[in-house]
């Protein structure tokens, strides 16, 4: 069994998609993603593309998935790789493939000079704060995430 995590390309938006909404359901979220192919291959791949994706892939067959930007730390004055999503597939998880990931990703920070690797996790998903914590990582309890979305970033932008 052999474990690769590679840069995704035009051709994987439909697989994208796939973990997208395999990931919904795993967050109890089933019907909340709007996104599309066209949508995919435009944000992540397009020419004004802020995004980037990953796949991961065992024995050739696709099983993973990520997604990722750089933000700025003010404060470090260094970019910093935020890990938007990851996902893999259920029936695929405990083979190394979401460790590969982190790793891939960890590298890329590195190479890119990051002075951070950050991502948030939904409090009651155990599996992945044990995975988390097995490699090193940190919670920042400190910090709240706020959100505007939908009519009340609209709202708020034109009043």
């Amino acid at each position: 069994m052999t474990i690769t995590v590679r840069p995704a390309e035009p051709s994987d938006a439909k697989t994208i998609l796939h973990f997208i909404n395999e990931l919904a359901i795993y967050e109890k979220e089933p019907d909340a993603v709007v996104n599309t192919v066209a949508e995919i291959e435009k944000k992540l791949f397009g020419e004004q593309a802020r995004a980037h994706s990953v796949i991961c892939e065992q024995d050739g067959e696709a099983i993973g998935f990520a997604v990722y930007f750089f933000n700025y730390s003010t404060w470090l004055g260094k970019h910093g790789l935020y890990l938007e999503d990851l996902y893999v597939s259920q029936d695929k998880r405990g083979n190394g493939a979401g460790k590969g990931i982190m790793k891939y990703l960890a590298n890329l920070a590195l190479e890119k000079d990051c002075g951070r690797f950050e991502w948030v996790v939904l409090d009651w998903n155990k599996p992945s704060i044990d995975f988390y914590d097995s490699i090193g990582a940190e919670p920042q309890n400190e910090w709240i995430i706020y959100r505007l979305s939908g009519q009340a970033l609209k709202d708020f932008a034109t009043s």
